[in-house]
């Protein structure tokens, strides 16, 4: 796919009630493009939201559905999800604070 630029990589952030939860440990969960890698990742949140500084990085893999309407059969689409860790005298992300 040749490289990608950090608007490429990250997706939209997910809004469950885990996620919400973890936003006091400073972790926060992002729907990522699937071929990224977590050095991608993590540069392209300090990037995206400034004064930002990442600690760690978690992906997960979740793969595609099988779906059936009548007769006909397919699949949804793959994703991955990122859980990022920002370190302590970091900024929070300015998206999550009105929700």
């Amino acid at each position: 796919m040749g490289t990608m630029n950090y608007y490429d990589i990250i997706r939209k952030p997910v809004i469950t009630e885990k996620s919400m939860s973890m936003m006091g440990e400073k972790r926060y969960a992002f729907y990522v493009s699937p071929e990224a890698t977590k050095t991608q990742i993590a540069d392209a949140v300090e990037k995206m939201f400034e004064g930002t500084k990442v600690a760690k990085v978690n992906t997960v893999s979740c793969r595609a559905k099988k779906k059936r309407r009548g007769m006909t059969v397919g699949y949804t689409a793959k994703r991955k999800k990122a859980y990022v860790t920002l370190t302590e005298d970091s900024k929070d992300i300015e998206v999550f604070q009105g929700l």
